[in-house]
């Protein structure tokens, strides 16, 4: 099995480490292709107003001037031309990707690209207890990466679907499938600070936001311990509605 190993917190991530030796476990046939810098937020964004570059670092590895979703798109269309990937494994990220994140995360655009290029993809994502610089504690991915991966390629599942996995800090309960879920932000709030020379800066600031755990949502998993496998698909039509549109049209 040929496994596409890529992120959004770069090539040089600590994540990434992890999921290498995750893929590792899975494969003998690892190849990664990251950012060469930290493309957090980039979302499913590409790079079309200037050119990207590819770095060849070593054997199977290699980095991209660009974001995430450019990242699979160089594997696919320089890198792994005659032999596709079996299996795309995005993360593993510095921080959960849960509810509302998904639409603002390269870990995940990065997996829903593998996706539409009908390649199996999977974002795994590890929440933090302490997410001070050098103090990241990925032991709960590296403990259950392989097998969570493992158990979730033992099913089929259709096209147009990637599955998003989240760890929790650790000690890690179970693992429980879920819903998506969806956090209560309140007002947006950006902190201003002032430069050396005097100008004004903004932040986006991040503070405890209100969350509304619903049953088996993402949320909740994390808040009782589990790790958390939700399916998410590519078709975002709101089939519901459609009916009213379509009586109004």
């Amino acid at each position: 099995m040929r496994i596409l190993v890529t992120n959004d917190d770069g090539i040089a991530a600590p994540g990434l480490v992890t999921l290498e030796a995750i893929a590792a476990a899975l494969s003998d046939d690892v190849w990664v292709v990251a950012p060469a810098e930290e493309q957090s937020g980039a979302g499913h964004s590409l790079t079309l107003s200037q050119p990207m570059r590819l770095h060849t670092l070593g054997a199977r590895r290699f980095a991209v001037r660009g974001t995430p979703t450019d990242c699979v798109m160089m594997a696919l269309g320089a890198v792994l031309t005659e032999h596709k990937p079996d299996l795309i494994l995005s993360g593993v990220n510095r921080g959960g990707n849960l509810a509302e994140d998904v639409t603002y995360s390269g870990t995940v655009s990065a997996a829903m690209e593998g996706c539409l290029a009908g390649i199996r993809s999977i974002a795994l994502s590890q929440v933090m207890a302490d997410y001070s610089v050098g103090k990241e504690d990925f032991s709960p991915a590296a403990e259950h990466g392989a097998d969570v991966v493992t158990r979730i390629l033992g099913i089929d599942w259709p096209s147009g679907v990637l599955v998003n996995v989240n760890f929790p800090p650790g000690p890690v309960q179970g693992v429980r499938v879920t819903e998506q879920g969806f956090r209560d932000y309140g007002n947006i709030r950006m902190e201003k600070r002032t430069d050396p020379r005097g100008f004004p800066y903004y932040w986006h600031s991040y503070g405890r936001e209100p969350s509304t755990p619903g049953h088996r949502t993402d949320l909740e998993a994390m808040h009782d311990g589990m790790i958390s496998v939700t399916p998410l698909h590519l078709d975002m039509t709101h089939h519901a509605t459609m009916a009213a549109l379509a009586a109004r049209f």
